[in-house]
């Protein structure tokens, strides 16, 4: 089928290549039986791939359900996913279908998958490898013929790593993965949805569609949007709603509902060049402050040791290194005149520092903890020019780094041939 065909079926909005590419995926693998694994945060979309996924496929005139994993509670998911027996547990006063096998012959999508307990996650492994499954309270084995698409906003990887997700579940459930792309990937699409979430408004309450000058398009397309396609239809509403009387709408008034993207991570970053960390995930960013943080504790090492070896010549050793301590000290301003100059503190008022007071023998271990940060720094560098498909210049601009720091780390790191 094709692509311009199946988003006018499915009222699927934009064009980027991003979008493009998930959708291509989607359709290629839809007439197969294979399992489906679709990643993206929350708020892209993930629901509708799968529902193009079941209507293209051969169980179309099969049964779909949309499981949501992480609203059952723990002690009831079983029973939700295998059915259970009469009498199984407190409250089970009849026998009970679970999704599993009221949905044989069609589809499953079971979304926020990561949040599996993990005993439901071995009955789940079962069912992928050979369709057998065990009602709670039963013994006896049932088959059933159902394709699983899962989704997730999680890195199944890395929680399989935190023992919180089974790693040979994790590649079953992504024999094909497909990647649904964040709004702020899409920003020539942010319009185009804009203006079918205000219409879908106009002609269900009858009202005047509303419409936006030119640089109302471009704070839209500027924005974070961290709640991503849910957010935008939100906001639409909102401004649908409240300036009715006001089309076109000015980019003063579209800033009023923007809530500060800032204020949807929990710490602010400031790098001294203004350089924008949309394009990164809040656990890049805290490693990146963690790298910094390793740096800014080696300068203060050098110059505490400094001023250890010096003993009592620690006005000279502070006036040579005047420089440097400048710029551990007033790094945030290191650019801006004039600078705080360091206290020199008198001869005459400096005590001798008893250097067996200072512990230095753990100095060389505690520079292990640098190789953990060091393989996170090494992680960020190749997700980044991953992201930006080896172009360098993105890659330094997104990470906060100069491009010669940036080939700098390529060639310490080995990544020339990302």
């Amino acid at each position: 089928m094709e692509l311009q065909s199946v988003k006018n079926r499915f009222e699927i909005v934009g064009n980027s290549p991003a979008l493009n590419h998930a959708l291509e995926t989607a359709i290629k693998v839809a007439p197969t039986d294979m399992s489906v694994l679709i990643t993206g945060e929350s708020g892209v979309g993930k629901e509708s791939f799968s529902k193009i996924i079941h209507a293209l496929s051969t169980r179309k005139h099969g049964n779909f359900i949309a499981v949501n994993c992480g609203a059952i509670p723990e002690g009831t998911i079983d029973s939700e996913l295998f059915g259970h027996e009469k009498g199984s547990f407190t409250g089970a006063t009849d026998a009970r279908k679970g999704y599993f096998e009221a949905v044989n012959g069609g589809t499953i999508f079971l979304d926020e998958v990561g949040e599996l307990p993990l005993g439901t996650q071995a009955r789940l492994l079962r069912i992928l490898e050979n369709g057998e499954f065990i009602k709670v309270g039963s013994s006896k084995v049932q088959k059933t013929n159902v394709r699983v698409v899962a989704a997730t906003n999680r890195d199944l990887l890395e929680r399989a790593n935190q023992g919180k997700f089974r790693e040979d579940l994790y590649y079953r459930l992504a024999t094909v993965p497909i990647r649904v792309p964040r709004l702020s990937e899409r920003k020539e699409d942010i319009h185009l949805l804009f203006r079918k979430f205000a219409t879908q408004f106009s002609e269900k309450n009858h009202s005047p569609v509303i419409q936006l000058n030119a640089d109302a398009q471009r704070v839209l397309a500027d924005y974070a949007w961290p709640g991503n396609i849910r957010q935008l239809k939100n906001i639409t509403e909102q401004v649908c709603v409240l300036e009715s009387d006001n089309s076109p709408i000015s980019a003063d008034i579209l800033r009023n509902y923007l809530p500060v993207a800032g204020s949807f991570l929990p710490l602010a970053y400031n790098t001294g060049d203004n350089l924008s960390f949309q394009g990164m995930s809040e656990r890049d960013i805290f490693y990146k402050f963690l790298v910094d943080m390793k740096k800014d504790v080696s300068d203060l090492k050098r110059i505490v040791m400094g001023l250890v070896e010096s003993s009592g010549n620690r006005e000279e050793f502070i006036r040579n290194n005047q420089e440097e301590i400048k710029h551990v000290l007033y790094k945030d301003n290191y650019y801006q005149e004039p600078y705080e100059k360091p206290v020199i503190i008198p001869p005459s008022t400096v005590q001798p520092i008893r250097t067996n007071v200072i512990d230095v023998s753990h100095v060389e271990e505690q520079d292990n903890i640098g190789a953990t940060i060091a393989d996170q720094e090494l992680e960020m560098i190749r997700k980044a020019l991953t992201r930006n498909k080896g172009k360098r210049n993105r890659a330094a601009k997104e990470l906060g780094i100069s491009e010669r720091t940036l080939y700098r780390k390529i060639k310490q790191f080995n990544l020339e041939s990302i």
